[in-house]
């Protein structure tokens, strides 16, 4: 798998942002079934500046938030709680592209702090949430949300880390 990542805010070279996303991308991927060899994401560890922005420009909100994604297809379920459409394969022998992700050193320090929890676990499960919703998992509605949350459980499980929701 190809997580292609552009670090604008130098802390996250420090915490180790590129091997925490290849690792829980990946391991999403796998866990739902998708070779990650065959997938391409591209990440942006970015800070609270620059995520209220895209925020501002894409969700109308003009605040900082942890993760953002933007998937390349749109592969939500119709019904609430069930799986979304898979992503097309790619042709050619390249990796499929399926979207990207924007992730703010200062919220996700933020809230690790707050939560009693390391960087590097709090970071792990942003970027296995940011990889689901770019295969069509979401959590606006109550049985989406469900299946998502479990999906991060049993993903993160396999990575070490704790239970986020507990």
């Amino acid at each position: 798998m190809t997580v292609d990542t552009l670090i604008e805010d130098a802390r996250w070279a420090q915490a180790g942002l590129d091997p925490l996303a290849e690792a829980a991308c990946a391991a999403a991927l796998a866990h739902l079934g998708v070779d990650p060899e065959a997938c391409e994401i591209s990440l942006l560890g970015c800070d609270d500046a620059r995520i209220a922005a895209l925020n501002a420009d894409f969700r109308g909100k003009p605040a900082p938030t942890n993760v953002l994604s933007w998937p390349a297809e749109e592969l939500a379920a119709e019904e609430d709680g069930t799986a979304p459409r898979r992503a097309a394969a790619a042709s050619g022998g390249m990796p499929a592209e399926i979207g990207d992700i924007a992730i703010a050193f200062d919220t996700c320090a933020r809230e690790a702090e707050e939560q009693g929890k390391p960087l590097a676990d709090h970071v792990t499960h942003l970027l296995v949430h940011g990889c689901l919703h770019l295969l069509g998992y979401d959590h606006i509605r109550p049985a989406d949300a469900e299946l998502m949350e479990r999906l991060e459980v049993e993903i993160l499980a396999k990575l070490g880390v704790a239970d986020p929701y507990d």
